[in-house]
């Protein structure tokens, strides 16, 4: 359709790696906004404030992060930039202005259409694997020419404080029973795991 890429990260210098991997590919530009990403309305307010003003159409977002894997931010960009969204979207379309979607709910798929500009929260099945790109030598070569700007954050608040983090207890051993042996089995069960 004749439109631009610009990829949009919330990170510190530690991302350029990847997003220099995006204009590998094809992205026509992309953006490093510059805070540490907390939480995914954090992610989701930073990237609002930046692309309010862009006249993006499309804003295509991950289903899930591999930080927080909440699967919030699709979501909370559509709201916060008054957005129809759509996550997991596994289809799309455009036809003239109007946006197909196909979305997964319990027990099957529902399609939804929207007009431009929307927000979608990608899924496997959104683009065929063999039209996954790889980057090669040239498509490398060219992105260190390709701009990458970095941009302050807004400093929007963080809405999520880790208090504690402690790992689970670990398991006890495993102990086997001769299947022949239903009355040690049952033993077991009522006196050493209580469960009947």
């Amino acid at each position: 359709h004749g439109g631009s890429v610009t990829t949009i990260c919330v990170g510190q210098a530690e991302v350029e790696p990847v997003i220099r991997k995006t204009l590998a590919i094809g992205a026509d530009d992309a953006v490093r906004i510059d805070t540490l990403p907390v939480d995914a309305l954090h992610v989701a307010t930073e990237i609002s404030t930046y692309a309010k003003d862009k006249g993006f159409d499309l804003i295509i977002a991950g289903r899930e992060s591999i930080d927080y894997n909440g699967g919030l931010v699709a979501h909370f960009l559509g709201e916060l930039l008054e957005l129809p969204s759509v996550s997991p979207c596994v289809d799309f379309i455009v036809e003239g202005s109007t946006a197909k979607m196909t979305t997964l709910i319990d027990g099957g798929k529902e399609n939804l259409s929207a007009n431009l500009p929307v927000v979608i929260g990608s899924q496997k099945g959104l683009v065929e694997e063999t039209d996954l790109i790889i980057p090669n030598m040239r498509g490398i070569m060219m992105s260190r020419s390709k701009p990458l700007a970095v941009v302050p954050a807004a400093g929007n608040e963080h809405c999520q404080e880790i208090k504690q983090h402690e790992l689970p207890p670990a398991k006890a051993g495993c102990k086997m029973i001769d299947a022949s042996n239903v009355d040690e089995l049952v033993n077991l069960l009522q006196n050493e795991a209580k469960v009947i």
